[in-house]
């Protein structure tokens, strides 16, 4: 993806005649393929650099970056030999925008950004000296400079009557705003930018890409989940007809982010993974995010060791931090989570929207290294974060964190009903169990009844997820409170079924009904129904659809 140029009305030699321009013509309608093969004709006679500009547009939207990335490239040094800076400064957005979006190459893209600033500097480019404040303001992890940034770029925008970058800059000025915890600001701009980019205002396609993904990436990260679905839905349809490898990925990825939060884990799979099979093929630049969203739904099923393999190669990403430290302290890892999450944080800061969810398994983390009195300010910080923001998603997980590190009694129980209750009105079913688990610890205090309604309700939950260390925790909780029937891990539930009943739980896995399980076991059918009766009672499970979700997750249960 790259942002727009001046449109798509380029000067073109004489001597290239209507060939040239019937190819720019294809590009401003979106016919790639067209506009990619009369292009490539045109270079087979003469290497126009405007040709080659138009084929890296093109290439780029046909899910090619690295042959984008070459014809710019090759475009770029020729105007600049002609001299034509102009059109020179446009390739070198489009290179900034390759590297960094869809290759992943930040130090790449820095240096075009580089040349790009020079370029306006030395050659007076007003028309693009706002693109070059927009460039820093999605460049700069600072996020006081990057609104400044973008706030200059709107304004350039404004004074220019550039319509396209007037959207791009309202867009990435509302995307500071989210991410600084001005949620309603933030997304009014948003949302304000990509009507307009739909409705056409803008003279490129690639606007509406760019306030596409900003849109969608904020409303992930915010918990705005219907609304990031309705827009989804929407650029859906542009993909459809238009394309944008990029666009599709971002989509994906989000979307599935979204089916992940609100406890619809096998559709969330299915969109992650034709993320990370788009990512490979021409998304470099978004491949760790999507990892990340993947590792992070294969550590909440509690498959660990998937989830450590999918980061293999990912651990230097920014994206994959969360992942990275919930892994390391589910394996019981806390120094080197401490030391990871400290290091993160620091480089990120801590009062940013996008920062949230790692500060607060920050403070999980520093409560597992015994360090509570950090914990306790770490909690402290976010809480004042939530309370500038007002984001439901980030007071949930600041009023949960609160009260981890408030110890026992009222105060603790008070900061974790209201924890439970933001993200129930969200809709995290996972978040909502897994708080519910906590209250359950703390609800012991005043008697087992209370604690053990709470305890079930969230061990349901997590069979129904398919979240086995989560069902694992409440049913240990269960039996500490006396519950006979509660579900035993794995392993030692499993340990516990006869040969037979391990056969039996096989089949439940396949989705078997008691005749048909009969038939392949060739038994009664009686004798089935007794044994699918015992394998729920010793696996402390109440239905068959958990006995079929724990012999999934427990292939060590088949028999040998």
């Amino acid at each position: 993806m790259r942002p727009p140029g001046l449109g798509y009305d380029r000067p073109v030699p004489e001597d290239a005649g209507a060939l040239v321009e019937a190819a720019w013509e294809h590009l401003g309608e979106g016919r790639w393929e067209q506009a990619r093969a009369t292009f490539e004709v045109v270079l087979e006679h003469d290497e126009l650099p405007e040709a080659l500009q138009g084929l890296g547009d093109a290439l780029l939207w046909l899910g090619d970056p690295r042959g984008s990335v070459a014809a710019h490239e090759r475009a770029y040094t020729l105007f600049r030999r002609r001299p034509e800076p102009l059109l020179a400064g446009l390739c070198a957005i489009a290179l900034y925008y390759s590297h960094r979006v869809s290759l992943g190459n930040v130090a790449a893209s820095k240096g075009w950004l580089g040349r790009l600033a020079r370029l306006v500097d030395d050659h007076g480019l007003e028309p693009l000296a706002g693109w070059v404040a927009l460039v820093r303001a999605n460049d700069s992890a600072d996020r006081d400079a990057a609104e400044a940034h973008a706030r200059t770029a709107l304004a350039a925008a404004r004074a220019a009557a550039d319509v396209d970058l007037e959207l791009c800059a309202l867009s990435q000025l509302g995307a500071v705003l989210v991410d600084g915890g001005h949620i309603a600001d933030g997304i009014a701009l948003l949302d304000e930018a990509l009507a307009g980019s739909l409705a056409g205002e803008g003279s490129s396609l690639d606007t509406v890409v760019m306030t596409s993904c900003l849109m969608i990436q904020c409303c992930s990260h915010a918990a705005e989940f219907e609304r990031a679905a309705e827009w989804v839905r929407l650029s859906d349809g542009f993909v459809a007809r238009y394309g944008s490898p990029h666009l599709f990925t971002v989509c994906r990825l989000h979307l599935g982010r979204v089916l992940i939060a609100t406890g619809r884990w096998q559709e969330a799979q299915t969109e992650l993974a034709r993320a990370l099979a788009s990512a490979r093929a021409s998304e470099r630049g978004v491949l760790a995010e999507v990892l990340a969203a993947l590792a992070e739904l294969r550590i909440a099923q509690g498959r660990l060791d998937e989830a450590g393999r999918l980061l293999v190669g990912a651990q230097d990403h920014h994206s994959t931090a969360c992942a990275r430290v919930a892994l390391l302290l589910a394996r019981g890892e806390t120094g080197v989570a401490r030391a990871l999450a400290r290091r993160r944080l620091r480089a990120a800061g801590e009062q940013r929207l996008e920062s949230a969810a790692l500060v607060e398994l920050a403070v999980a983390v520093e409560l597992a290294h015994g360090d509570s009195a950090h914990a306790a300010a770490i909690a402290d910080r976010l809480a004042q974060f939530a309370e500038r923001s007002g984001s439901s998603l980030v007071v949930a997980r600041a009023e949960r964190a609160l009260g981890l590190t408030r110890g026992g009694g009222p105060a603790a129980r008070t900061h974790l009903e209201r924890a439970l209750e933001h993200f129930s009105r969200l809709g995290m079913v996972h978040e909502t169990a897994r708080t519910r688990l906590l209250l359950a610890e703390h609800l012991r205090e005043d008697g087992a009844d209370a604690a053990i309604a709470e305890a079930r309700a969230a061990q349901r939950t997590f069979e129904e997820l398919g979240a086995s260390r989560d069902a694992d925790a409440a049913g240990a909780l269960l039996r500490e409170l006396g519950v006979k029937a509660a579900r035993l891990p794995g392993p030692r539930g499993a340990a516990l079924l006869s040969r037979r009943e391990r056969e039996v739980l096989v089949l439940l896995g396949e989705g078997l009904t008691n005749r048909a399980i009969a038939e392949r076991l060739f038994l009664a059918p009686k004798t089935v129904e007794h044994h699918v009766r015992s394998v729920l009672a010793k696996l402390g499970l109440e239905r068959r659809a958990e006995a079929a979700a724990y012999a999934a997750r427990h292939p060590e249960s088949a028999v040998d």
